[in-house]
């Protein structure tokens, strides 16, 4: 098994954030979906030399990007909030507490999926969305062209744009294609491939379990 990853993320310069016209302190509330979110907003403010107010409040997803948050900010309970289970679905149930009073800005990247923007216009909600960083296809040419893999496995949208942008003529023939999360698995059949392994099911929440189950099936027939 070889782990090559197929994107690598970038932060956009303080300059190229400047021309969004975003003003990080007009913001009385964060909205974080990743680390890489975390990480691309306190160093844009760290280049802009901007202190955030000790009054911001911050959303998250789930517990581990709260607690993530400890490297930047005095954590406080009070004002960092995060869904039960880490799906986006009890994350806009915590912001739907907070949506009249607080103006939200939303870090992302060039890719980030629309569906809390999407709520945020829905619910007349003060916010503005700030591109931070880019997903960037790595060159792995080489890697693809070096031996036959009898699996390649998938874990964003953007995994599978690199691989064509890398081989546009990609074939599939008998190579399997494992993809997490459901607009993982939505690419890979847009792109018109075969799906073999879709994590997480069932029984099978992680990428790892889903793949012990698909060779424990294999090896039955």
């Amino acid at each position: 098994m070889d782990f090559f990853p197929f994107i690598r993320v970038e932060g956009l310069s303080a300059k190229e954030f400047r021309k969004q016209k975003i003003d990080i302190l007009n913001f009385t509330a964060v909205i974080f979906t990743s680390r890489n979110s975390v990480d691309h907003f306190f160093r844009i403010c760290e280049e802009l030399k901007i202190k955030v107010s000790q009054d911001c409040k911050y959303f998250c997803n789930t517990e581990a990007i709260a607690l993530y948050l400890q490297k930047f900010i005095l954590y406080r309970k009070r004002k960092v909030f995060y869904g039960a289970d880490g799906s986006t679905k009890s994350l806009l149930e915590v912001m739907n507490k907070h949506r009249d009073n607080e103006k939200f800005l939303f870090p992302s990247s060039d890719s980030q999926k629309k569906d809390i923007e999407e709520w945020l216009r829905a619910n007349k909600c003060d916010y503005a969305a700030a591109t931070l960083y880019k997903t960037v296809s790595n060159d792995v040419k080489d890697i693809l062209a070096s031996r036959e893999y009898d699996m390649i496995v998938f874990f964003s949208p953007s995994g599978v744009k690199s691989l064509f942008e890398n081989v546009p003529e990609f074939q599939q023939n008998g190579t399997r294609i494992g993809a997490f999360g459901p607009t993982t698995s939505a690419a890979v059949e847009q792109a018109g491939l075969r799906l073999d392994v879709k994590a997480p099911a069932p029984k099978a929440p992680s990428m790892v379990a889903a793949l012990e189950q698909y060779l424990a099936d294999l090896s039955k027939k």
